[in-house]
């Protein structure tokens, strides 16, 4: 084998992902050097308990505590601790002693990316971190590299498997979102406490991501709009399916113009998505990102969006890349945020709604509803009425509006809810993809 200049590299945590990266290191350094034209040597593994169980096999004298000590011997650390601390400490660390930094965490890079990169730039070095939006599919370098040379207009993606799963294995076999959320939390692809995945805080992490990069602004977390899918039944995939729909968490980042000012919108929840979109075909676990830019086109990037020996395999490629920018020399790579375009409310956005309501089973109230939805600047594309029963009181209309801002539409279906002819608002759903 050639001869190659030594890199030390550390690991901090040894989860899932850890485990799988650290064995990957081990079983195929000598691969991975030839592609990254140095040697990397795993010099050791920050745990809390180095006695813990593992989910692979990892030689003993590699874990330590002192995670302090292992990143200031090392030329490139990789954090997969998670969380915000002391996973930024650490990072903060590492690039203060002129390492590079390989992570995961998208948590903590949708809060303090920004102070990361700046870090990172003042010393010339560089955070990689392509495993953080969509686990294995590469959409962090293309977004990054590959269309920096084109105007992304829009971003539509599935980027949370287990919401994908659960809404997946209702849409095809008619189960209620209870159910397969246990069976989900049985098979390990949801957290005991499902909140981040289930009500959309995952989702939005990776979003605020994905919008940085596609538009060159730094956005926070707290502008993007969020939404989950607990509300979702087993009534609202039937009729979604109904009307050709499918039901999925979408992260959805748009360049808006307006008078000739350009702004942004990020925001997360569940949409209907036309079942000829290629969107509509992403089943299980899988994650999705589909890219529109005004040069390139239409671009979809389609793989395992989680997984120990999935994400090990982006985490892998950053390292590689890491390690050629150590050879070669020069200042790190840094993140573009210089466009600021302003991040709007999601009231801006133009969009649709397909609104379904129990309303009173009497004359006049088709001419109500309208009346409200006229008063309201909302148009009515499609009508569908359905009688509950011979004997029942009510019945049922799904509503598809023609486009409009959400604000106008959320402000009509508020207008529904405190009319006397409506029993309830059943469901509120946007479509998007058309």
């Amino acid at each position: 084998m050639t001869e190659y200049r030594r890199l030390r590299v550390a690991l901090l945590g040894a989860g899932a992902v850890g485990s799988q990266v650290a064995a990957l290191l081990l079983r195929h350094g000598d691969e991975l050097a030839d592609r990254a034209g140095a040697s990397l040597e795993l010099a050791g593994i920050a745990v809390r308990n180095p006695d813990a169980p593992r989910d692979v096999d990892l030689p003993q004298e590699l874990f330590t505590t002192d995670a302090e000590s292992l990143i200031l011997s090392a030329d490139i650390v990789i954090e997969l601790i998670g969380g915000i601390e002391p996973a930024r400490t650490n990072i903060l660390q590492a690039i203060g002693s002129g390492a590079d930094v390989v992570t995961a965490n998208k948590a903590l890079l949708a809060t303090h990316g920004p102070e990361l990169f700046e870090a990172a730039d003042r010393v010339g070095a560089s955070v990689y971190y392509e495993a953080a939006a969509a686990g294995a599919i590469p959409i962090i370098r293309p977004l990054r590299d590959s269309l920096a040379g084109d105007r992304v207009v829009r971003i539509m993606g599935i980027v949370n498997g287990t919401t994908n799963y659960i809404l997946d294995r209702m849409e095809t076999e008619g189960a209620d979102f209870a159910d397969v959320l246990a069976d989900a939390q049985r098979l390990g692809y949801a957290e005991s406490d499902p909140t981040a995945d289930v009500e959309g805080y995952d989702a939005a992490q990776k979003a605020a991501i994905l919008a940085s990069l596609a538009f060159h602004t730094a956005v926070p977390l707290d502008a993007v709009h969020r939404e989950g899918i607990s509300s979702i039944s087993a009534a609202m995939i039937e009729e979604a399916r109904a009307a050709g729909f499918v039901i999925k968490l979408l992260a959805v980042c748009e360049r808006l113009e307006s008078d000739g000012a350009e702004s942004i919108s990020v925001r997360v929840y569940p949409a209907l998505v036309p079942r000829s979109h290629p969107l509509a075909s992403v089943h299980g676990a899988n994650n999705a990102v589909f890219v529109e830019a005004e040069a390139a086109g239409s671009l979809m990037f389609y793989g395992a969006g989680a997984g120990g020996v999935q994400t090990a395999s982006a985490v892998l490629g950053d390292v590689v890349s890491a390690a050629r920018r150590h050879i070669a020399g020069g200042v790190g790579v840094g993140e573009s945020t210089r466009a600021n375009l302003p991040i709007v409310p999601i009231g801006h956005v133009t969009t649709r709604y397909q609104i379904t309501l129990e309303v009173a089973d009497a004359p006049g109230v088709l001419a109500t509803v309208a009346g409200i939805l006229s008063d309201g600047g909302v148009s009515v594309a499609t009508v569908v009425q359905t009688v509950e029963g011979e004997d029942e009181p009510t019945a049922r209309l799904t509503i598809g509006t023609h486009r409009a801002t959400d604000q106008a539409l959320s402000d009509t279906v508020t207008a529904l809810s405190e009319s006397s002819v409506v029993a309830r608002v059943v469901s509120v759903l946007r479509v998007e993809g058309e």
